[in-house]
């Protein structure tokens, strides 16, 4: 028989490039959704995989829905990419963000105990959950948790229950601690995007300023498209564990700006971008940088696409959404 996966957060952005690393390598893939009236598909139809995505229906927040439905579909995999991710909207969504991000693995993994204890899980973790520690500069699997933002605290818990529940009941859990990881389908909200959103107007004409935060935030940023290859080889794996995942390199918002700007041949970029104080967080975490020894050493991953490259690939996408070249 083979394999079946079942893919939470499946319209957001790493959700389609798994489902379709997933599908080529012959898997039936599930893709979880809540009830919508008008589901937006664009991001699984950027990858191609619409057509070829079973949807069934859900909610992280309910746990009898999420029982019946791993009871149903008995997964070989789950891959829990469901969550609220914006950090900033965190702070103001506090209750939403723990009952998706904290209540829901808790849900899934109570779920797998008791009606298909061979499933094997994968936990969307993140570098968030660092906060202010680091070792020697760097985050790998040894450095405490400091998180920063209601959204760190409800992947600390996540964490944490993934962990429990792998120790407690030898259930295969994998927690991969994803460093920042952008495409041409991450949502506007998230800086990265937001950035080669504006670049893109502003080549185009139709926008005249670039407005952000915090220019000095470091952060280790990656292709979701290399990323969800290393979720895939935790579950492949002989026994569960956990694993940073990062390029081992930071770069400054600044430079994420600069490298836009520069790749549709703007050179003086400062006078397009205003610093607006509504975009700063309650509580920074100035800098985030991967050491993903483990990773390399034990799944034999690492990185395809630079930083260069990715930021070029983003703001090309952009321009095409536009109509420009």
């Amino acid at each position: 028989m083979s394999k079946t996966a079942l893919v939470t957060g499946i319209l957001g952005q790493d959700g389609p490039y798994l489902a379709k690393l997933l599908l080529e390598k012959g898997y039936k893939v599930y893709g979880l959704m809540r009830r919508y009236s008008n589901p937006n598909y664009s991001n699984l139809d950027y990858v191609g995989v619409t057509n070829e995505v079973d949807f069934v229906e859900g909610d992280m927040t309910d746990e009898a829905s999420i029982l019946n439905l791993v009871r149903m579909l008995q997964p070989t995999e789950v891959y829990n990419l469901a969550a609220q991710s914006f950090v900033k909207a965190s702070f103001e969504q506090a209750k939403v963000t723990t009952e998706v991000n904290s209540l829901g693995v808790l849900h899934f993994l109570n779920a797998i105990k008791f009606s298909s204890p061979t499933t094997k899980f994968y936990q969307a973790s993140t570098s968030e959950m660092f906060g202010l520690q680091h070792t020697n500069g760097y985050q790998d699997e040894n450095t405490p948790f400091h998180p920063r933002s209601p959204y760190g605290v409800s992947k600390v818990y996540a964490y944490w229950l993934s962990v429990n529940y792998r120790e407690s009941y030898g259930l295969f859990t994998c927690n991969g601690i994803l460093f920042n990881h952008e495409s041409p389908i991450r949502g506007k909200q998230f800086v990265t995007r937001k950035i080669t959103d504006g670049v893109a107007r502003i080549k185009l004409g139709l926008a005249k300023e670039l407005r952000l935060g915090n220019l000095d935030a470091k952060r280790d940023w990656g292709f979701a498209g290399d990323y969800v290859e290393a979720m895939y080889l935790m579950l492949q794996q002989d026994r569960p564990g956990d694993y940073v995942i990062g390029t081992g390199e930071d770069h400054t918002v600044r430079d994420f700006v600069e490298a836009a700007f520069k790749s549709v041949g703007i050179s003086d970029w400062k006078k397009y971008v205003v610093i607006d104080p509504q975009y700063k967080r309650p509580a920074e975490v100035p800098a985030l940088k991967a050491k993903p020894d483990k990773a390399k050493r034990v799944l034999n991953w690492k990185t395809k696409v630079s930083f260069e490259e990715l930021v070029e690939m983003m703001v090309k996408a952009d321009l095409k959404r536009y109509g420009g070249k």
